[in-house]
């Protein structure tokens, strides 16, 4: 058995009536099979568990991944309290759109746009070239920090969105793989989502601390952007 560490946050601290506790689950369990273990242990918790959000030794997890060996698991309600979901993230996990979608949508809303960036076998730009790979790197606590700063400027220009989910991933990537999401949520297509989650990423590509280095026909190069940041940003 994997004896797991749980933190109860907000709301959800209220109904497991703890703040801290612990339980032994199956050895390799995913996360959709904690939920249902943890509902036995505490059935006060919202049922279904699609209002519970689970982070893994402090990095969202979701229904398909397996809880590691000893892990911390955190167990909390949308960051914002519910009403405004806010979801960042960067991670070496791979982003699951779908999860991603559930956690920023509300009972008014009907719209949805997203982002999600990915990672080109070939490039046509230039001479163009091939490649085999992406590596990432970020200044992680720096990147987190900008990345709420982002969204925090997204609420300020577009008032009606009402979630919204940054997550980049970072590690080694392959062709094809999603490597970062934008998502916006508001009650209509009108509100501004479009414009909110296109500000999103080239925000993101402006302040936030993370790199690329291309490994391909053309060698390895990191690639570096132009803008370089003002007081304020």
């Amino acid at each position: 058995m994997n004896k797991v560490e749980l933190l109860f946050f907000a709301t959800l601290k209220e109904k497991a009536g703890t703040t801290r506790s612990s339980m032994e689950i199956p050895e390799k369990a995913s996360v959709k099979e904690f939920k249902s273990l943890l509902r036995e242990k505490f059935p006060a918790l919202p049922a279904g568990g699609s209002s519970i959000l689970v982070a893994i030794n402090r990095e969202y997890a979701f229904d398909d991944e397996e809880i590691p060996k000893d892990a911390e698991i955190a167990l909390f309600p949308p960051v914002s309290g519910g009403s405004a979901p806010t979801i960042f993230s960067i991670t070496e996990n791979e982003i699951d759109l779908n999860a991603m979608l559930a956690q920023i949508t509300l009972p008014t809303t009907g719209a949805a746009c997203f982002f999600s960036g990915m990672v080109r076998s070939v490039t046509t730009r230039g001479e163009g070239y091939a490649t085999e790979h992406l590596e990432y790197e970020a200044y992680v606590p720096m990147a987190e920090a900008k990345i709420q700063q982002v969204a925090e400027e997204i609420r300020a220009q577009w008032p009606e969105v009402e979630g919204i989910a940054i997550v980049q991933r970072v590690g080694l990537l392959q062709p094809g793989t999603p490597t970062v999401l934008i998502a916006c949520t508001a009650g209509h297509r009108d509100s501004g989502v479009f414009e909110a989650a296109r500000y999103g990423i080239d925000r993101l590509k402006q302040i936030v601390p993370i790199w690329k280095k291309e490994i391909g026909t053309h060698g390895e190069i990191w690639v570096e952007g132009e803008y370089v940041p003002s007081q304020g940003d």
